[in-house]
């Protein structure tokens, strides 16, 4: 399954489920079979059988919630305001001739000013969850110049009808 943006489940839903884990930690500790934990939280033996092991191995701390999954962000929050700010300033205050953020000069800011290296994809998420979105133009550029691009489109043409 998708999740929307941020991923996962939300801090209120891993509280309930670690609420529903530490109920059927009372009952297995009351001497409640695989089978009534099972019935009474509506799920199979297994789940079941999990908690036990696991109370049995680790005890209770064992059943508590170990915290959002996935990768942690390179970038703390006093970064990430900084890049924003960065992003704001656009690629012009970072050197750039022409006003247009790409996810490699954004990798290329985050890591001369951060340290931190990312994938381009991770690059993407990092952006999306920080509420910057790709923006992809809706024409072409009126600044453009035909006489420049116009032999390198012939030469790319002539190279795919050879194929």
């Amino acid at each position: 399954m998708r999740y929307p943006d941020g991923g996962g489940l939300t801090a209120e839903e891993r509280d309930r489920r670690e609420q529903v884990r530490l109920a059927a930690a009372d009952l297995i500790e009351a001497g409640a079979s695989d089978r009534e934990v099972a019935r009474r939280f509506r799920v199979t033996r297994m789940p079941a059988n999990r908690r036990r092991r696991a109370l049995a191995s680790g005890g209770r701390q064992a059943l508590v919630s170990k915290g959002p999954g996935g990768a942690r962000c390179k970038l703390d929050t006093s970064q990430l305001r900084a890049l924003e700010a960065v992003l704001e300033a656009g690629p012009a205050a970072c050197g750039w001739s022409d006003q247009c953020w790409t996810l490699a000069r954004i990798g290329e800011v985050v890591r001369r000013r951060f340290g931190a290296e990312y994938t381009l994809a991770g690059l993407d998420l990092l952006l999306h969850r920080t509420g910057w979105s790709v923006q992809v133009p809706a024409r072409r550029a009126t600044e453009r110049d035909r006489g420049v691009s116009a032999p390198y489109q012939e030469s790319v043409d002539a190279r795919s009808a050879g194929r």
